[in-house]
C-alpha cells in the first residue's frame, strides 16, 4: 500500500477542514491536518513535511496571500492552492507572484476538492527564467565591409605617396597665399602702395612659377594613372562573362 499524501487546510472556518477530511480521508489516500489561522500552520510545518497546503485568503492576523510566501520561500517544492471567497485581481496577482498552483473558490463541491487535491500533486514542470548573464548575447551588428576589386586597392597603394606629396606640396602654398592676398587687401588701400604691390605680385609669380610647375609635374601623372585605372575597372568588372 503506498503512503498516505499529507495535505495541511488552513481556515478560520473549522467547516472547510471537516469538508476535506471527509471527501479526502475515504480511501482516497490522504491524510488532512487543518490549522485555523496562519501561525498554527507555520508551527505544523516546522514539525513534518506536508504534500500539499490548501489556505483561505481571509484570516486573522496573517493573510493567506502572505502565508504562501512563507511558505514557498522556506519549501518552493510544496504546492500550495487558495481557497478563497473574497477574490480579488491584486489578491490573485499577489498569490500567482508567490507560486500558487490553484484557486479554489467558495462554496467548494467534493469533485472540486478531489480534482484539485489530485492537479496540485501532479510533477510541475520546471520553470525556467533567462538570467540576465545567461541571455544569449546579441552581437553587435558590424558595418558591412566594402570589397573592393584586387586591381583598385593596387591603383590606391600605388598613388598614396603622390597624394602625400601633393599635400605637402600645396598645404604651404594654399597657406601662404592666403597670408599674402590679406596682406596685400590691407596694402591695397594706400595708394602709394600700389605700385609697389604690383612689383610684389610680378615678383611673387615669379617665385611660385617653379612650385607651379611641380605640382603640374606631380598631379597630371596622378590624375592621367587614375583615371586609366578606373576605366580599366569598369572594362573588366563589366565584361561579358563566358559561357
Amino acid at each position: 500500500m503506498s503512503a498516505l499524501r499529507k495535505v495541511l487546510v488552513v481556515d478560520d472556518d473549522p467547516v472547510v477542514g471537516k469538508s476535506f477530511n471527509r471527501v479526502l480521508s475515504q480511501d482516497k489516500g490522504y491524510v488532512v491536518i487543518t490549522a485555523q489561522n496562519a501561525a498554527e500552520a507555520l508551527e505544523r510545518l516546522r514539525e513534518q513535511e506536508y504534500d500539499v497546503v490548501f489556505t483561505d485568503i481571509k484570516m486573522p492576523g496573517m493573510d493567506g496571500v502572505e502565508l504562501t510566501e512563507r511558505v514557498k520561500a522556506s519549501r518552493p517544492w510544496t504546492p500550495v492552492v487558495i481557497i478563497t471567497g473574497y477574490g480579488t485581481t491584486a489578491n490573485e496577482q499577489r498569490a500567482k507572484a508567490a507560486g500558487v498552483s490553484d484557486f479554489m473558490r467558495k462554496p467548494l463541491s467534493p469533485e472540486m476538492i478531489e480534482e484539485s487535491a489530485a492537479h496540485a500533486l501532479l510533477p510541475q514542470p520546471a520553470q525556467t527564467s533567462v538570467m540576465p548573464q545567461q541571455a544569449v548575447a546579441i552581437e553587435p551588428m558590424q558595418p558591412e565591409v566594402v570589397k573592393q576589386h584586387p586591381f583598385k586597392r593596387v591603383a590606391m597603394l600605388l598613388a598614396t605617396p603622390f597624394i602625400g606629396l601633393a599635400y605637402a606640396v600645396l598645404l604651404p602654398l594654399i597657406g601662404m597665399a592666403m597670408l599674402l592676398w590679406t596682406a596685400g587687401q590691407a596694402l591695397m588701400t594706400i595708394p602709394s602702395a600700389r605700385k609697389m604691390l604690383m612689383r610684389v605680385k610680378d615678383i611673387a609669380l615669379f617665385v611660385a612659377a617653379p612650385f607651379i610647375g611641380l605640382i603640374y609635374a606631380v598631379m597630371l601623372p596622378i590624375v592621367g594613372i587614375t583615371m586609366l585605372v578606373s576605366l580599366a575597372i569598369k572594362a573588366w568588372v563589366t565584361r561579358p562573362s563566358k559561357a
